[in-house]
């Protein structure tokens, strides 16, 4: 009988490697970094928490109550004592107020005999899911909408900032995203006309991104903010960042473009299209752009910490967005006061916010930028 043969496990993945696509190669590496992966799972959580905002949310951002001004956070009890013995339910205690006599000012004390109910898929504010579905439905709350819940403390107004910071996350979030489309656009359009053609338009092109990073950025993020009325509605100022921060971001982009379709303008299947016939825009989108997508992912999700950067020094320097928009810059308005910190501490949360998802994206884009590398060993 004849032997069975087995196929060395080295020329099978050497094989599977041959013809994988790009993409696939991609992926293959970029999931060998641990902490790119890591900080992927944080971006797409923080995403999620953006676009269910309402749901997540237990309070509107605009619903205050005085008597809690600057409230400390209350802690989360899960088991509640009776007469019957230990039993499950999830609650937080009320406060008693108490006048500090050196300091003057009021203190709140937890009342271990007030307990107010907390749970899960709970009646509270209604508000349209994803825009659709009419619902008053909220992932966790008090049993009974009046009763006060900080999770994260309150702020001057008796505000609670658990559910201010989560509808903050969809303004800081998505003028990242929209900011970086609008300079995705600007990078691919004046980045390929530069590489592409060359000669005077490359000069003019040039000569511009060289003005704009050359000017300080935070004077011109405030010079153009400034700029803006005041009369102004919210959702116009909220644009009218937006576009700001995609007139400045730009540059890198159109370099990175300008650079590759100098080197690929001259490649043989580049040479071949155009002797086929086809035309410049055709050549553009269908042959040389795909050629380095990746290497575009990787810059646009190094852009996004960026924008959000951005939104909120303005928006804390109070020349960003206003409210009643709430964003983490907005909220971190709230901490420019240092007695304000000192004795309310927790209006510093939106900064972590801030750190934490920076972080994931400088993370993730370091990933998608080795992986994205054809040149490396992963």
């Amino acid at each position: 009988m004849t032997p069975e043969v087995r196929p060395d496990p080295a020329v099978e993945e050497e094989a599977r490697i041959y013809v994988a696509s790009q993409w696939k190669l991609t992926w293959w590496r970029f999931r060998k970094h641990k902490v790119a992966m890591v900080s992927g799972a944080i971006v797409i959580f923080v995403y999620l928490v953006a676009l269910f905002a309402e749901f997540l949310a237990p309070f509107p951002t605009d619903m205050y109550n005085s008597r809690y001004t600057f409230a400390p956070p209350q802690r989360v009890h899960l088991f509640l004592s009776t007469e019957e013995g230990l039993k499950f339910q999830p609650h937080v205690n009320g406060f008693d107020v108490e006048i500090d006599p050196v300091a003057l000012r009021r203190t709140f004390v937890v009342d271990p005999d007030v307990v107010y109910p907390i749970g899960f898929f709970v009646e509270g504010f209604s508000y349209r899911l994803l825009g659709l579905f009419e619902t008053n439905i909220h992932l966790i709350g008090p049993i009974n909408p009046a009763d006060p819940m900080y999770l994260l403390g309150a702020d001057r107004l008796g505000r609670d900032v658990f559910s201010r910071l989560v509808f903050g996350t969809r303004i800081s979030m998505s003028i990242g995203l929209v900011g970086v489309f609008l300079s995705f656009i600007l990078g691919i359009l004046l980045g390929g006309v530069s590489g592409l053609y060359g000669g005077m338009a490359d000069n003019l092109i040039q000569r511009l991104i060289e003005f704009i990073r050359s000017v300080p950025t935070i004077p011109l993020w405030l010079g153009l903010a400034a700029a803006l009325p005041m009369t102004w509605s919210p959702l116009a100022v909220y644009f009218g960042i937006t576009v700001i921060l995609s007139l400045i971001g730009w540059t890198d982009l159109a370099r990175v473009v300008r650079g590759r379709f100098l080197t690929l303008r001259t490649e043989d299947f580049v040479m071949a299209a155009r002797l086929d016939g086809a035309s410049q825009q055709r050549i553009i989108w269908k042959y040389m752009v795909p050629s380095f997508t990746s290497h575009i992912i990787a810059s646009l999700t190094l852009a996004i910490p960026g924008m959000i950067l951005a939104e909120t020094a303005l928006s804390f320097l109070g020349l960003g967005l206003r409210p009643p928009i709430v964003s983490w810059g907005v909220l971190l308005q709230e901490a420019q006061n240092i007695r304000a910190v000192a004795t309310a501490p927790w209006l510093l949360t939106p900064g972590i916010a801030v750190v934490v998802t920076v972080l994931a994206l400088n993370f993730l884009g370091d990933g998608l930028r080795d992986a994205a590398d054809p040149y490396s060993r992963g």
